[in-house]
Parts: structure tokens; C-alpha cells; sequence
């Protein structure tokens, strides 16, 4: 693992504020050369602590209206029932994020939809008909203050 000093902690907040930004750019902001810069990035990405790129998508220009959590709770805790639910989840496309959680619930999704009718449409017809599911207990966000995934 490459070694997060404090330049390599700058060059990852520089990185995750914007990741198209220039070697040169980005050298310029933690005050290395380009040639160093880009070194160190490289060595970050080799030791697997960069572990990618991605372009964070405006959901509302994409007419995703709709975000909830929801707290998942299974009927039987076997191995074999956690991985027949999660193989289902990894099939919905609604399902942007699903945690295996402790506490009195097994599962936390992040789901987003069009609107609030497409949102029943996939509780009653997706998650509501597994058989794993016992209980479904929905948190509708109002509004997102801060979300490092917009």
C-alpha cells in the first residue's frame, strides 16, 4: 500500500473534488512537480488505493425524482438466504447501494425512482415478492444536505 502522507492525502481530496483535473493542475494544487505528482499518483493507483474514476450523474436530468432508504429484514439467516437476497438486489437497477448492516435489520438499499409510483411499483412487485424478505421499512429522503455520490 502506498503511504498516505500528507501530500497523498492532498492529491486524494484533489482527486475526489474532481478527477478529470490535469496531472499538471493537480501538481500545481500540492505543490509537487508534474513528474512527481504523476508518480505518486500512479503508486496510489498500483497499490489499489485509487481504485477508479467515475462521472457523478445529475439524477434529476435523468428524471430520477425519487430517493428512499430502506431497512431490510430477513426471515431466515442463513448464508444461502443472504445470498439469494443479494443476488436479487444486484439485479435491480433501482438499487443503487445495498449494505449488509447490524442491528435489528440485515439490509440497508439506497433506491431511487422516477417518482413515488415507481417506487410502489418496485416494493410491491420486486422486493415485496422475495421470499426472503420478513420486513420492509422505508425512509424517504426529504432532501440531501450532503451526498458525497452528487
Amino acid at each position: 500500500m502506498a503511504e498516505l502522507d500528507k501530500i497523498n492525502n492532498r492529491i486524494l481530496h484533489e482527486l475526489m473534488s474532481d478527477g478529470r483535473i490535469t496531472n499538471a493542475e493537480l501538481a500545481e494544487r500540492v505543490g509537487l512537480s508534474p513528474s512527481a505528482c504523476l508518480r505518486r499518483v500512479q503508486e496510489l493507483e498500483r497499490s489499489g488505493v485509487i481504485t477508479g474514476y467515475r462521472a457523478v450523474l445529475d439524477r434529476a436530468a435523468l428524471g430520477v425524482g425519487f430517493t428512499a432508504y430502506i431497512a431490510v429484514g430477513l426471515s431466515n439467516h442463513t448464508a444461502e438466504s443472504q445470498h439469494a437476497f443479494e443476488r436479487s438486489i444486484v439485479e435491480s437497477p433501482e438499487v443503487r447501494e445495498c449494505h449488509n448492516i447490524t442491528g435489528a435489520f440485515e439490509y440497508l438499499l439506497r433506491v431511487e425512482t422516477r417518482d413515488l409510483a415507481a417506487y410502489k411499483t418496485f416494493h410491491t412487485d420486486i422486493l415485496g415478492t422475495l421470499p426472503q424478505v420478513s420486513t420492509i421499512t422505508t425512509h424517504v429522503v426529504m432532501e440531501s444536505v450532503k451526498d458525497a455520490n452528487r
